[in-house]
C-alpha cells in the first residue's frame, strides 16, 4: 500500500493510492504535464496509472483530466451530473458514472463513492476497500455529517479536509463574501471541525492521516499539525500525520499488507 497527497491546496489537488497492484489518482487538478512531475518523484510515470477517481468538478480538482486519460487511454469514474458540468472536459475515451451510495468494483477494490456538503453539484468522497486494508477520503466539505462519519469509519489510511485556522480567516485579506463561502455549510472545514469529526472516527487501526487542501493564506501547517496532534492525543492514539502541500508531492506512507489490528 502506498498513498501519497501529490497536490494539495486551493491551486490543484490530486492523490495516488496504490493498493493490491492497482494505481488510481483521486482527482486531477494540476496539469498533465505537472502531473506526470509530481508522479516522477514517487517513481511513477503516466502509464503506470490505472484509473482516474472524480469528487466534482471545480477546476482545482479536474484541470488535467482529459490530458491525463487521453494521453494514457486511463478510464475516468464520474458523477453523471458532475460530467454535465464539465463541458470543455474533452472526449474521454472510457468514460465510466457512478451513482453516490452505490459501490462499485475496480480491478481487485471495491469503491464506495458518498455524498458530501460543498457547492458543486454532486460532490462526494470515497472509501476503498482492499485485502490491505480501508482508505477514506474526504476533502471539500461544507460539514460534518453522520454518512461521512459512517463512512470514514474503521480506515487504515484517512485522507481528510484542514482547509483553514478560523481565528485566520476572519483576521486575513479575503473579501466577506469570499469568508462567508468558506465558512458555509457548502463551503469547507477548519481545522477545528475536522478534528471534531475525527474524534468521532479514530480507532486505534488508524495508522495515518492525512491532512489535505490546507489554505496557504489561512492556515499553516505547523498549527494544523499541532491541533490535529493534540485531538489525536485526547483519543489515545498515535497515527502519522502526513500534511499536504501545493508546491509539491507529500511524503509517501508505504505500508506492508500486514494490518494493524
Amino acid at each position: 500500500m502506498r498513498v501519497c497527497l501529490l497536490a494539495s491546496g486551493s491551486r490543484g489537488n490530486s492523490t495516488l493510492i496504490e493498493v493490491d497492484g492497482c494505481r488510481l489518482l483521486i482527482d486531477a487538478g494540476l496539469s498533465g504535464i505537472e502531473t506526470e512531475r509530481r508522479l516522477s518523484t514517487v517513481g511513477l510515470a503516466g502509464d503506470d496509472l490505472h484509473a482516474i477517481l472524480v469528487t466534482h468538478e471545480h477546476h482545482d480538482h479536474v484541470g488535467g483530466i482529459g490530458p491525463l486519460a487521453r494521453r494514457y487511454n486511463l478510464p475516468v469514474y464520474i458523477d453523471r451530473h458532475t460530467h454535465a458540468a464539465l463541458p470543455k472536459l474533452g472526449k474521454i475515451e472510457d468514460l465510466q458514472y457512478f451513482a453516490s451510495g452505490e459501490s462499485f468494483s475496480f480491478q481487485n477494490l471495491l469503491i464506495s463513492p458518498f455524498s458530501t456538503t460543498h457547492d458543486a453539484v454532486n460532490p462526494v468522497g470515497f472509501t476503498i476497500q482492499s485485502s490491505e486494508g480501508k482508505i477514506g477520503f474526504a476533502t471539500d466539505l461544507g460539514m460534518q455529517t453522520r454518512l461521512v462519519s459512517e463512512q470514514l469509519k474503521n480506515c487504515r489510511v484517512l485522507v481528510l479536509e484542514a482547509n483553514h485556522d478560523e481565528r485566520m480567516l476572519q483576521d486575513g485579506s479575503y473579501p466577506w463574501s469570499l469568508k462567508q463561502r468558506i465558512r458555509s455549510r457548502h463551503g469547507h472545514l477548519s481545522n477545528n471541525e475536522s478534528c471534531l469529526l475525527l474524534e468521532e472516527i479514530c480507532w486505534p487501526g488508524l495508522e495515518v492521516l492525512f491532512l489535505a487542501h490546507l489554505s496557504e493564506e489561512n492556515n499553516c501547517p505547523d498549527l494544523a499539525g499541532k491541533v490535529f496532534r493534540k485531538t489525536l492525543t485526547d483519543c489515545g492514539h498515535a497515527p502519522e500525520i502526513i500534511i499536504g502541500r501545493q508546491s509539491q508531492a507529500s511524503f509517501c506512507f508505504e505500508a506492508s499488507s500486514v494490518m494493524v489490528s
